[in-house]
């Protein structure tokens, strides 16, 4: 069955309320535990920006693990994470063996998002298969990959199976071609086609889709797709996927399912350049101020 035979439930303020968030609970550790792996030399920006949405969603605490050369500038620039420094290249991007030093962090995190700031095609491939095939993922958790994790994945398709029904993709055009292996020709079908072949949540393009007959039973709508109706193009600027990747990935520590992660998450990105947008004119305004506009947002919806 294609997509297009599916109920695509519009996402709109009536039908996130009908799907409330977890209650936020009275101690960071209720919560939940994000942990961002990415931040090469060249981008540590991407790593920063998804740690911040990942605490303005809601996520109770938050590790960045970035390329040793940019642990202490992270560090200061959000104070409010723990930061671990992982073993880089000459040309500061992350390399492979540093899922070693994830191992303890890996064990704490219920969401772990692998990919902004990443900027070696073959490091970053040989870091996702260490770390699908060396490293187990408790049942609980979910991987959240973005960027150029995303750019690598269908060359690991047999190694990251691990992984199968515990993934959430936030690919954009590009890397859903990638995803493909072709270019894209209708965002929807080909969205469920990657849904499907990855065992993966997929959010792209306002679009969010879970593999077939995978939904918990109090999935909103009964469905397996979903569709944004806001936003505007004004997202489309540098920093605005990694912002995406880590809302969802915050609300996903905080105990919701991958599906309303990414329809949230989703949501929530897209109106928060519409606040933007209406204050600041579209385009101009930065991906870093995105994260600011989540908490109200997130108020507004839950009363």
């Amino acid at each position: 069955m294609s997509v297009r035979d599916l109920p695509a439930i519009p996402v709109t303020p009536t039908l996130l309320r009908s799907w409330p968030l977890p209650a936020p609970g009275s101690d960071k550790l209720d919560r939940g535990t994000v942990l961002v792996v990415g931040g090469s030399r060249k981008t540590p920006g991407a790593a920063l920006l998804a740690g911040t949405a990942a605490l303005r969603a809601g996520a109770g605490r938050l590790t960045l693990a970035v390329a040793e050369s940019t642990a202490v500038a992270l560090a200061v620039a959000l104070p409010e994470a723990g930061v671990i420094g992982l073993p880089e290249t000459s040309s500061g991007s992350v390399r492979s063996t540093a899922h070693e030093a994830l191992q303890p962090e890996l064990e704490s995190a219920e969401a772990v998002l692998i990919g902004p700031g990443f900027d070696d095609a073959d490091e970053t491939a040989q870091l996702l298969r260490n770390l699908a095939v060396k490293e187990r993922i408790h049942g609980s958790q979910t991987i959240v990959l973005d960027a150029y994790a995303l750019g690598v994945l269908r060359g690991l398709l047999p190694d990251i199976q691990p992984w199968a029904g515990h993934l959430i993709l936030t690919p954009n055009l590009t890397e859903l071609g990638l995803l493909l292996g072709r270019d894209p020709e209708d965002i929807r079908n080909d969205i469920a086609e990657v849904s499907h072949q990855y065992q993966a949540v997929v959010s792209c393009q306002g679009v969010i889709v879970q593999p077939r007959n995978t939904g918990p039973a109090d999935t909103a709508g009964s469905t397996d797709c979903w569709e944004i109706t806001t936003g505007s193009g004004g997202l489309g600027t540098s920093g605005s996927g990694d912002v995406l990747a880590g809302t969802i990935a915050g609300l996903r520590a905080r105990g919701t399912t991958d599906a309303q992660a990414a329809c949230w998450g989703s949501h929530l990105h897209a109106a928060a350049g519409d606040r933007l947008a209406s204050r600041k004119g579209s385009p101009g305004y930065l991906a870093r101020e995105l994260a600011d506009e989540l908490p109200p947002l997130m108020m507004e919806l839950n009363t």
